[in-house]
């Protein structure tokens, strides 16, 4: 892991290879280890950079209430700068997916691809919100093992691996209870952003797993329908977690939106 220290906060990161930057950014409540095959199997094609959010996994652990959308987007952005990246290829899964979006709001010069994988670009229904404010009473009184088990249940497909369902309890467990909190007051907080997909004019690529119940294929294609120019990927044998379930077929999607771009990039681009 490496560190880049972002206004008195650390944040950490691990990359691979070489070449154009492309930034990847973890759900929640998980840390860039889920990124690990996607790394491997691109580091050929881009200088692969798999962040640890503010709270999460090795950065530092923050004493704000909410983790907005929009803090992470920045946070995205200052790395950027600390990679001597000018534009990126952003690639973010579920609540990673909010953050790419807000930086898409944000910073829409600075992208050069944006990947969309099992998430969603509407607000939380109200229902979702309560739900919300339900997990963070849960886990603040019975700790992290019981939501552990609840979203290693919700999250992955039927044919997931043991090894997998380990992994995610790992990552699961291994976040801080009050990162967990303020990240669901601020996912809770987000607003919708179909409007943002509707002024882009670089290629999107949005990725979701054909049993994915959590965020699930409808609401993959209603950011196609409301994107400019975008691509639809629906992986076989995957639910939520498309990037661990089904690593090749996630890169090969990657890779052809990265191929979009028209180029591999220059060195402004980083």
């Amino acid at each position: 892991m490496e560190i880049f220290d972002r206004d008195g906060t650390a944040l950490a990161y691990r990359q691979l290879g070489t070449g154009p930057v492309a930034v990847f950014v973890h759900g929640f409540p998980l840390d860039s280890t889920m990124w690990l095959e996607q790394l491997e199997l691109l580091r050929d094609r881009r200088r692969c950079v798999a962040v640890d959010l503010r709270g999460f996994g090795s950065s530092d652990a923050v004493a704000e209430p909410v983790l907005a959308m929009e803090q992470h987007a920045e946070d995205v952005a200052a790395l950027s700068d600390h990679l001597g990246a000018e534009r990126i290829d952003l690639v973010g899964l579920s609540m990673g997916g909010y953050v790419a979006l807000a930086f898409a709001e944000l910073f829409p010069q600075r992208l050069r691809t944006l990947a969309l994988i099992d998430t969603r670009a509407a607000a939380d229904s109200e229902g979702t919100r309560a739900g919300r404010d339900m997990m963070a009473v849960r886990v603040t009184v019975q700790g992290r093992g019981p939501l552990a088990v609840e979203m290693t249940e919700a999250l992955l497909g039927p044919t997931a691996s043991l090894h997998i369902k380990a992994r995610m309890r790992t990552m699961v467990e291994g976040t801080r209870v009050e990162t967990i909190v303020a990240a669901l007051e601020g996912m809770k907080q987000r607003p919708a952003r179909f409007d943002v997909l509707s002024r882009l004019s670089i290629p999107v690529g949005v990725v979701v797993g054909e049993d994915d119940t959590a965020t699930p294929v409808s609401e993959a294609e209603e950011m196609v329908d409301a994107a400019l120019a975008a691509t639809l990927t629906i992986v076989e044998a995957a639910g939520h977690m498309t990037p661990m379930e089904n690593p090749t077929a996630v890169a090969d999607a990657l890779a052809r939106l990265w191929a979009q771009a028209g180029h591999e990039g220059s060195p402004s681009d980083g």
